[in-house]
């Protein structure tokens, strides 16, 4: 990838971080202590738009899907479930340290990175054998391997330059604390590294209470807590985060008709938020976790490459299996259409909400450039789906008199029922038109003394920044049918 290239990508991408805090997406969290290193704090405007893109994938499973429910665990768990699931022996990261700097990496992204390097500039047979190689390297746990590709390949420290590396050593990544009111009696726990262990020893109570038949899934949202000592690119990766899991339970020998589905199926939500198809791909896993027999990421192209943002996984049986094993439960379904007693086989599909969160800013971030050479405007605006964007609509007076601020309140008491919408009457109409396109609103209503005489609106759009004309009546339906959820599962059915 040429240099220039790289610094705009760089560029734009600072440009979106100061963007986000700058108009209250996100903070850092702690700033008046100098910030807690990879921890933030969500807006005004992030709060809202992280709680449609749960509530879209809340709705897109449980509602859209017959054959799946929901559930909320706890994040703390009995510390025999990391035992089980593998998360105390094997929940580790391999990493090494540039000894000029002082700065701890991950191996295995700066091995990703130089592959996504190479693919940049047109060599993804060049990329995909250096994957290959490295997955090699850390299924065999090949630490010392690790180092010396790192060396062969020329990958240096962003900081200092060089490649005076450390060995690669494995670390775990699971925060521990310790539960019980007398420190001698305390009992060590951990904040759970991922959800799907809650929603795993929940089975047979949710098969259970909702009467579920196999197939079918059981779906969750809830934090988790990761100690990422190399947490870089703003929310990308953090050590606190959300998940957004869903776990399908399917008869053994089902699990890859199943698995290819849901990637499909997952791919297509995707695109369905407006994210163009050149901007998403899929990545297989040539390395496979320990638990599965196939795993696919959907990657997203942000400003600093193609990066996961969602994993869909055939688990297998090992989750079940192994819970049976060290909690001595018996955890099978009885399948009355085969008349068989068996342990479910699982597809999972697993995306990080904070990453979704940057997806979206990311793509919805526009620059455009308006007017003749030597007098050009620039125009920023956030080109949100309007049904995900923070505000949906600003009820703006014209002026501040004249009966106006009270008709545009009476507008926007109807439409906040509904909708997260505002209403402004500071500043110029261009201001606040503009001040709107900065945190995404799609709609504009503006009041005015026409709409004293036949109450009738103006709605700008903030894509084309058109204008239309129509009464209150249809201004409020129009509002209630464009940032409805139904567009987007229209595009699912």
């Amino acid at each position: 990838m040429a240099k220039n290239d790289q610094n705009n990508e760089n560029n734009l991408f600072k440009d979106i971080v100061a963007h986000a805090k700058e108009y209250g997406f996100v903070y850092q969290s702690s700033e008046i202590y100098d910030g807690l290193q990879a921890v933030y704090d969500y807006g005004p405007y992030g709060a809202e738009l992280k709680k449609n893109i749960k509530e879209l994938w809340w709705n897109t499973m449980t509602r859209f899907h017959d054959d799946i429910v929901g559930l909320d665990s706890a994040i703390f768990m009995h510390p025999d479930t990391w035992k089980a699931s593998g998360h105390i022996d094997s929940f580790n990261d391999p990493m090494i340290d540039n000894k000029d700097s002082k700065k701890r990496y991950r191996a295995d992204v700066l091995i990703e990175d130089k592959a996504a390097a190479y693919e940049k500039d047109g060599d993804k047979d060049k990329a995909q054998a250096l994957l290959d190689k490295m997955g090699q390297l850390m299924t065999d746990e090949d630490m010392e391997g690790l180092r010396n590709l790192i060396i062969e390949e020329g990958i240096k420290c962003p900081v200092s330059g060089t490649d005076n590396w450390t060995e690669v050593r494995q670390f775990n990544l699971m925060f521990s604390t310790q539960i019980g009111s007398v420190a001698d009696d305390s009992n060590k726990i951990y904040l759970r590294p991922e959800t799907a262990q809650g929603i795993f020893v929940n089975f047979l109570n949710v098969q259970k209470t909702a009467r579920m038949k196999v197939p079918f899934g059981i779906a969750q949202i809830g934090k988790a807590f990761r100690n990422e000592i190399v947490a870089r690119q703003f929310i990308f990766r953090m050590r606190e985060f959300e998940q957004m899991e869903m776990q399908f339970f399917v008869r053994p020998g089902e699990e890859l008709d199943w698995y290819e589905k849901w990637r499909d199926t997952r791919m297509k939500w995707h695109k369905a938020l407006g994210i163009p198809e050149n901007k998403l791909k899929f990545h297989i896993h040539e390395k496979l976790a320990h638990y599965a027999n196939a795993a696919v990421d959907v990657e997203f192209e942000f400003p600093f490459g193609f990066k996961e943002i969602e994993g869909i996984h055939s688990r297998t049986d090992f989750d079940l299996k192994r819970h049976m094993e060290v909690s001595k439960k018996k955890i099978q379904y009885f399948d009355p259409e085969i008349s068989k007693n068996y342990i479910p086989y699982v597809v999972e599909t697993s995306v990080g909400c904070d990453r979704l969160f940057l997806m979206l800013m990311c793509n919805a971030f526009t620059e455009e450039v308006t007017g003749e050479e030597g007098n050009e405007k620039k125009r920023i605006y956030l080109k949100f789906k309007p049904a995900l964007a923070p505000v949906k609509a600003a009820v703006l007076p014209l002026t501040k008199k004249d009966g106006l601020p009270e008709k545009a309140r009476e507008i926007y008491k109807q439409l906040k029922s509904m909708h997260n919408v505002v209403y402004e009457e500071a500043a110029s109409i261009g201001k606040r038109y503009t001040r709107q396109d900065l945190i995404g609103t799609p709609y504009c209503i503006a009041v005015d003394h026409q709409t004293l005489e036949d109450d009738t609106v103006t709605i700008r759009d903030r894509d084309t920044t058109s204008q239309e004309r129509m009464s209150i009546d249809d201004a409020i339906k129009f509002i209630n049918d464009k940032c409805s959820f139904q567009h987007i599962f229209a595009s699912l059915d």
